[in-house]
């Protein structure tokens, strides 16, 4: 039995990426750390450790006990600061990862030097440009047009992100952040106005091994951010995208040609319906893991079993029809239906 630890344990996208090993064929022995100890009731564990933050200087200390404590064979890092953390750590742990190489979490991690990189591969048109005062708002201005995104350049669910209307609400945006959260470094990038993508993938020195498409049709709570995006859906669906899929391998290879582990790539399609990316999750799995496991591709039993070396089998990755939705909300139950089982009609008025 493979003895796994997974950190983060206690958010919904740990306690997805823990019921979809459970959902396993084989068995797992799953081990949970999260910062939060009231978190940790919600995963189907067999050990929970309320750990210290990942910047704290015993850090390294607390993964080595449980590590050796739970005769662990495999560290799964799911939060963003814990995948940079373990990356940067792997060679002194006595277990397996399947992180993508430092540097390649290091760049994903930075959406302004993605940004860059996708422009000179041809991925992007317009350029990711560093914010830091009213100076560099009118210079977006000037070579993004009117409105365009501004977002922390590192960070997930939609940190400090909104759309720019305006320079002087887009200077009060800022300097709100810079006094509230000083180290938060901004990107300015070009507004793309259509559908909200995902891309999950699963890579091997440079292999696309399995990959699935969906899409973003609503947020959990959106009127609580002004840019209507607050990390993760309520609603989402499968999409059969070849175009979508084209794309966000060429921005995964654009960062790594030699692309290994899991990379989440965030896509939205332009004025003219082509689709671009936005960020690449790397290391870490969507928050909604679990909707392609119900529907019957785990990828994250793919993901472990090829850290131990396995290949999967073309029955492991058959992708998934198009269609099927993902409903949930908060203390709501998610479902997942055919667009032919949901049981409201649209009403017809005279």
């Amino acid at each position: 039995m493979i003895r796994v630890l997974v950190t983060g344990a206690g958010g919904p996208a740990g306690v997805n990426f823990v019921r979809s090993l459970r959902a396993a064929p084989e068995p797992f022995y799953i081990v949970g750390t999260d910062t939060n100890r009231f978190h940790l009731e919600w995963p189907p564990l067999d050990a929970a450790y309320e750990a210290p933050p990942c910047d704290d200087p015993r850090y390294l200390d607390f993964l080595l006990d449980v590590i050796e404590r739970e005769r662990i064979d495999f560290v799964h890092p799911q939060p963003d600061a814990e995948v940079r953390a373990i990356s940067e750590l792997r060679e002194r742990l006595p277990a397996k990862t399947f992180l993508p190489s430092v540097e390649t979490v290091r760049i994903c991690q930075d959406k302004r030097r993605s940004g860059e990189l996708w422009q000179r591969a041809g991925v992007l048109r317009a350029p990711s440009l560093a914010v830091r005062d009213r100076a560099d708002l009118e210079r977006a201005a000037e070579l993004l047009g009117v409105p365009f995104w501004l977002r922390a350049s590192a960070g997930a669910g939609g940190l400090a992100a909104t759309p720019v209307h305006d320079l002087e609400a887009g200077w009060h945006w800022l300097r709100y952040w810079q006094i509230s959260r000083p180290a938060i470094e901004f990107v300015a990038q070009e507004l793309l106005p259509g559908a909200n993508l995902a891309f999950t993938s699963l890579w091997c020195e440079g292999e696309l091994v399995c990959a699935q498409v969906r899409e973003r049709l609503e947020y959990i709570y959106p009127h609580l951010a002004p840019s209507g995006v607050t990390g993760t859906p309520s609603i989402a669906v499968t999409r059969d995208r070849p175009d979508v899929e084209q794309l966000a391998v060429r921005a995964v290879r654009a960062i790594d040609p030699r692309a290994t582990g899991i990379f989440c790539v965030d896509l939205k399609e332009d004025a003219e319906g082509v689709p671009r990316p936005t960020e690449i999750n790397c290391g870490r799995f969507f928050t909604t893991s679990y909707f392609f496991t119900a529907a019957g591709l785990n990828i994250p039993h793919l993901y472990v079993r090829m850290a131990f070396g396995e290949r999967p089998s073309p029955a492991d990755l058959a992708r998934l029809p198009e269609g099927l939705y993902w409903i949930r909300h908060i203390d709501c139950p998610a479902l997942l239906r055919r667009a032919s089982e949901l049981r409201a009609r649209a009403h017809v008025y005279a």
